[in-house]
């Protein structure tokens, strides 16, 4: 509910919340981790999304301090939150369009070297251009105390900056609405090419009729296709729902139900790429059981391995047989 200009954050919502961004915290954390422990895991893509999993920890930990505070005025350690979430969070938002990007590349263009070429170029933007906003906007004194109006707790634009919804949009908003937009398109297009690219290898099977099959392969890349925009627009969609109504003017935007679903949100980006990069990872998880001395039970779900490690991207399964097509040089499941 809201008191005066200010959204009140109840302490079931801080608690939901803090349980969010320490999942989170503990998803990046453990896919940055198995990046440095397993030298094979250690490809382009992967090492891409260790640098999102960098800026989704970081966000996760602002976030997680700004809940626990609950912040009521512009003081010193609000602003140094919200710099770091406004950073971190924008930062995200790059690094996840990077990744895409890439794929786009590395699959549907059949380029690796122009894909590989890219990666300076996301540095420089997935680092920089976040940075230089959120150096502005402090130096601007854009970033403060903002009553919770769009945010759960944290600290974010100025409540009463003049311009501020100019510069909600430049700290996150206008870079959230490009990525609503970009990430389907790259994704579909991506999933377009692997189909057609596996009708025309159908054609060929029977000559192939030595090689096993590979449809778990197939089905499992299908469906993080599928899933990797659809988890990013279901998570930020509610802190979208939040700034268009707040542009409304309606009280709705104050609802609980609507604040906590934000909160979990803008929090879980970390926790839903562990899931989909490690636990859903057939050789990733399997490394994980047996190093947490369980190796004997996920061996039995474990089919034997047809031939050599290969090159991965991110998520992907060592366990099945080469395709001939692009999916044979991407790792999606």
């Amino acid at each position: 509910m809201a008191v005066g200009n200010e959204t009140v954050v109840y302490l079931s919502e801080q608690v939901i919340v803090l349980c969010s961004c320490a999942l989170s915290c503990v998803g990046s954390s453990l896919i940055i981790l198995t990046y440095a422990v397993w030298s094979d895991l250690r490809t382009t893509p992967r090492r891409l999304l260790v640098y999102l999993s960098v800026s989704d920890w970081l966000s996760a930990v602002s976030y997680a301090f700004g809940v626990w505070r609950v912040f009521r005025t512009d003081s010193l350690d609000c602003v140094v939150q919200g710099a770091v979430s406004t950073f971190a969070n924008t930062s995200s938002f790059f690094w996840t369009v990077a990744i895409a990007v890439y794929l786009y590349v590395f699959i549907v263009r059949s380029s690796q070297r122009g894909a590989d070429s890219l990666v300076w170029f996301f540095h420089l933007v997935s680092w920089g251009v976040p940075l230089a906003i959120t150096v502005a906007a402090v130096c601007l004194n854009k970033i403060g105390y903002d009553a919770s109006e769009v945010s759960v707790g944290w600290c974010w634009v100025r409540i009463h900056a003049p311009d501020r919804v100019l510069w909600m949009l430049l700290t996150g908003k206008i870079w959230e609405f490009l990525a609503y937009l970009t990430l389907p398109v790259l994704y579909i297009l991506i999933k377009r090419h692997i189909y057609i690219a596996h009708a025309a290898l159908s054609e060929y099977r029977p000559i192939l009729a030595n090689r096993p099959p590979s449809h778990s392969f197939s089905s499992m890349a299908d469906m993080k296709l599928t899933l990797i925009p659809i988890i990013f627009i279901v998570l930020r969609i509610w802190s979208t729902v939040r700034f268009i109504l707040l542009l409304a003017g309606s009280a709705a935007r104050l609802n609980p139900v609507l604040v906590t679903l934000h909160g979990i949100g803008n929090t879980s980006q970390g926790a839903a790429n562990c899931i989909m990069f490690v636990l859903l990872t057939r050789p990733i998880r399997t490394r994980l059981c047996a190093a947490l001395c369980c190796c004997s039970k996920c061996q039995a779900d474990e089919p034997p391995s047809h031939g050599a490690p290969r090159t991965l991207l991110p998520g992907q399964d060592t366990s099945r047989p080469r395709e001939e097509d692009s999916t044979s040089r991407v790792g999606i499941d």
